[in-house]
């Protein structure tokens, strides 16, 4: 018998948590198809403001196997996500399973019978979405930036809906990222993996948290987590320009040379001139600004996630450097 571990972020979900719930144990049941294995089900809730903790509570009070995390305030999803995947214990992880159920709990079964037969990481792939036109380009367009930049490939449509084996798991929370892109993480350790396809449900009840700022954001830290690419474009871009510039100021001095007259000075071509480059100049500030405030954050090793309280953990193991867990800190199931 194998333990597998199930993560589900949540905030504002109290119209779904029980659902989300009800769905992971209906797998594990006597007469479902993971009965052979032992349930771990953890909800990070990220300090909702609706009845989703006091949902969470009744549930964790009749059941040891669900374990819950409060933190003190939204830290958002991927940071709630990955500090709850730090108190994994399964031999296998399904690193996110959203209470929306949006990923459908069907498909962990298919996840966990290839984990059985030698795959370290099985990610489901959206291959069908029941979103807009929009979402599906603007999200192409991302995957297709990110795999141009990487050194590596984050699989088109893979999101954290994976399920990824104890050794796996090693590695991914060894990672110290104040601002965590856990695909990104996922698809950088490498090994065995394996994708699955499925249809990537429309949200049913209540209202998604994911804006199109967030999603931004989002999509910004997969991009600068991964590459300096966006660096190193500026920089050649930058020696471009400037000897466009050079180039165009030496054809200004022989034309002078051959025509014995001074080239005319338009006001028209100056402005655009001058808009041009600055534009160019506050693209690449800009740019190098994203990178200091990803280092900024790192230096100052802040706290990912503030815990308020956490349910059913035995034994307690709470961190000692804010959010920066040494390896004596871990949960007791955690061997580098």
């Amino acid at each position: 018998m194998a333990r597998i571990t199930i993560v589900s972020p949540c905030y504002n979900e109290e119209e779904n948590v029980e659902a989300c719930y009800q769905a992971v144990l209906a797998l594990f049941a006597p007469d479902g198809p993971l009965a052979h294995h032992e349930r771990e089900h953890i909800f990070s809730d990220n300090a909702s403001e609706d009845a989703t903790v006091e949902i969470l509570r009744r549930i964790s009070s009749t059941d040891q196997f669900a374990k819950v995390i409060l933190n003190a305030r939204n830290f958002g999803p991927f940071r709630s996500n990955f500090n709850a995947l730090r108190y994994a214990t399964g031999d296998a992880i399904l690193v996110f399973l959203p209470v929306d159920l949006q990923d459908p709990p069907e498909v962990i079964p298919e996840m966990v019978r290839h984990w059985e037969n030698g795959i370290e990481v099985v990610a489901g792939a959206r291959v069908n979405r029941e979103e807009t036109w929009t979402l599906r380009t603007c999200r192409r367009i991302f995957y297709r930036i990110v795999n141009m930049l990487s050194d590596f490939e984050i699989p088109e449509n893979v999101g954290e809906f994976q399920l990824i084996d104890r050794k796996v798991w090693e590695v991914v929370v060894s990672h110290r990222d104040q601002y965590p892109y856990i695909r990104g993480i996922i698809a950088s350790a490498g090994f065995r993996r394996l994708i699955i396809p499925y249809t990537w449900k429309a949200r049913n009840r209540g209202i998604s948290k994911n804006n199109a700022l967030r999603l931004i954001d989002q999509a910004m830290n997969g991009i600068f987590s991964f590459t300096n690419a966006p660096m190193r474009l500026c920089s050649f871009l930058g020696f471009g320009v400037a000897t466009l510039a050079l180039l165009y100021a030496l054809f200004i001095f022989l034309l002078a040379l051959v025509t014995q007259q001074a080239a005319p000075a338009g006001t028209q071509t100056i402005i655009v001139a001058l808009f041009f480059f600055s534009g160019v100049q506050l693209m690449f500030i800009g740019l190098m600004g994203e990178y200091i405030t990803a280092i900024h954050s790192q230096v100052r090793r802040g706290p990912m996630v503030v815990e308020r309280e956490r349910i059913n953990f035995d034994p307690p193991a709470p961190p000692s450097d804010a959010g920066q867990r040494s390896d004596t800190d871990l949960p007791p199931s955690y061997k580098p």
